[in-house]
C-alpha cells in the first residue's frame, strides 16, 4: 500500500497528522480512548461503538492480523481508528487477512503515527471529543495547496455534527427479524474455558447445562461473545430486534429475557424503555448488561448521565458491594444510570466502579430483574465476572419449578 498522510482535526481546533491505512475516506465520529491490551479484532467490531472511533493505548496493533472467529459482529462497527504504530507484518495462525486490507474492505479509516498518549490525556483532561478524520488521497495535495484552510474545513466538520447526545444509534445496528442462535465456530473456546473453570472450583456458581432455558435475548448490538455464553450456560436463546414490543417478546413465553449491549444514548430509545417496562411488571426474570443495565434504570424512573470519557477498556475495577469482592472487567459505554434517581425501598445497588464511584449494577428487591454496567462476557478478557451471568439463571430455574 502505497503510505499518505492522514489528518485527525478534534472539535477544540487540535490537529494531528500521520500515516493513512485502511479505507481511503473521511469521517466523522466522536472519538474515544480504549485501554486494552489485546483484542482488537473484538472491539473494532463491537456495535456499541457505533458513531464512534477508537483510539488505542496500546502502542502496537495489527500484529496478529485478522481471522475468521474473534468478530463480535458480521462488519467493523467503529468509524475510524487511531493507532501509535500500525504492525507492518502479520503473524498468527489463525490469520486470513491484515489489519488495514480489512479495514479497507468494509470502508473504515485509519491514522497511525500520532501520538497517541497525549491525545488520550487530552480526551481525559477535556472530555470525549467530536473529530474529523480524513485518509483520502486528496487530503495531501489539499494540505499541500492550503494546509489551514484543509484544517478548517474538517474542524467545521466536526462541530457541525449532531453528536450522539439523544440520538438513536440502536436501529443502525440491530438485527433485520428475530433469529435463533446457533453455536459457531467462537463457541468451542467458550465451552472449553466454561469446563475448565468448573473443574477447578468447586464451589463456583459457574454451570453448563443442556439448553434448558427459553431465553428472548434483545438486540441493541448485542456482541456474539454474549450468545455463546447464554447457550453454554443452558440457555436456548432467540434474538429479537431492539423494537420488538413486550407483547411480542412475552408472547414467545420465555423463561427470560436479555437485554444487550449497545451504542449511544439511552435515552434516545423511548420504545425500549417503554418495553422493557412493560417487561419488569411481567415478572419475567430479567438480565441487563451496559445498554441493557441503562434502559432498566430508565424503565425505572431513574435518569441517565453522560461520563465525561466514558468507561472504555479491559481494566476497570469493580466492587460487589455485598461480597466485598472485586472484578476486573470490561467496559465499553458513555453514559450512566444517576444511582440517586433510583427508589431505595425498590433497587439495592449492587455494584460500583472504583475508578470513579459510578454505579456499575443493581437488583430489584421485589421482582427477578438484575443489571451490570460492564461485560460479564468479556471479549477481549479479563474474565472474573464470568459468573455475573448464575443469578438470571437462577431466578429462571426457580421459574420453571414453579410452573411445573
Amino acid at each position: 500500500m502505497n503510505k499518505h498522510t492522514a489528518i485527525l482535526v478534534l472539535e477544540d481546533g487540535s490537529v494531528y497528522t500521520g500515516t493513512a491505512f485502511g479505507a481511503k475516506t473521511e469521517a466523522v465520529f466522536e472519538l474515544v480512548f480504549n485501554t486494552s491490551m489485546t483484542g482488537y479484532q473484538e472491539i473494532i467490531t463491537d456495535p456499541s461503538y457505533r458513531g464512534q472511533a477508537v483510539l488505542f493505548t496500546v502502542s502496537h496493533v495489527g500484529n496478529v492480523g485478522i481471522n475468521l472467529e474473534d468478530d463480535e459482529s458480521q462488519k467493523p462497527q467503529v468509524s475510524g481508528i487511531v493507532v501509535r504504530s500500525l504492525s507492518p507484518v502479520v503473524s498468527n495462525w489463525r490469520a486470513q487477512t491484515d489489519l488495514s486490507a480489512w479495514m479497507a474492505q468494509h470502508g473504515v479509516p485509519g491514522i497511525s503515527s500520532v501520538d497517541t498518549r497525549a491525545i488520550t490525556r487530552k480526551l481525559r483532561e477535556k472530555g470525549t471529543m467530536k473529530a474529523a478524520l480524513s485518509t483520502d488521497e486528496a487530503t495531501d495535495a489539499r494540505m499541500e495547496t492550503d494546509f489551514d484552510a484543509e484544517v478548517e474545513r474538517l474542524l467545521r466538520i466536526a462541530r457541525e455534527w449532531p453528536g450522539l447526545d439523544g440520538r438513536d444509534m440502536v436501529m443502525e445496528v440491530t438485527c433485520d427479524e428475530a433469529y435463533h442462535w446457533v453455536d459457531d465456530e467462537g463457541s468451542k473456546w467458550v465451552k472449553e474455558k466454561a469446563e475448565g473453570r468448573v473443574q477447578k472450583a468447586e464451589n463456583s456458581s459457574f454451570s453448563i447445562h443442556p439448553s434448558t432455558f427459553n431465553v428472548v435475548a434483545y438486540d441493541f448490538g448485542i456482541k456474539e461473545n454474549i450468545l455463546r455464553h447464554l447457550s453454554t450456560l443452558g440457555a436456548n436463546v432467540t434474538v429479537v430486534p431492539a423494537n420488538t414490543s413486550a407483547e411480542e417478546v412475552l408472547a414467545l413465553n420465555p423463561d427470560g429475557v436479555f437485554l444487550s449491549n449497545g451504542p449511544g444514548d439511552p435515552a434516545g430509545l423511548p420504545y425500549a424503555s417503554e418495553a422493557v417496562c412493560q417487561l419488569i411488571e411481567s415478572n419475567t426474570p430479567i438480565f441487563g448488561i451496559c445498554l441493557g443495565h441503562q434502559l432498566i434504570g430508565r424503565a425505572l424512573g431513574g435518569e441517565t448521565a453522560r461520563l465525561k470519557f466514558g468507561h472504555h477498556g479491559g481494566n476497570h475495577p469493580v466492587q460487589d458491594l455485598r461480597s466485598k469482592q472485586v472484578y476486573v472487567t470490561a467496559q465499553n459505554h458513555n453514559y450512566t444510570v444517576v444511582p440517586e434517581s433510583l427508589d431505595p425501598d425498590e433497587v439495592e445497588v449492587t455494584h460500583l466502579s472504583l475508578n470513579d464511584g459510578s454505579l456499575e449494577g443493581i437488583r430489584l428487591k421485589h421482582k427477578p430483574v438484575y443489571s451490570v454496567q460492564f461485560h460479564p462476557e468479556a471479549a477481549p478478557g479479563p474474565h472474573d465476572a464470568h459468573e455475573i451471568f448464575a443469578p438470571f439463571f437462577s431466578a429462571m430455574r426457580e421459574r420453571v419449578e414453579n410452573r411445573e
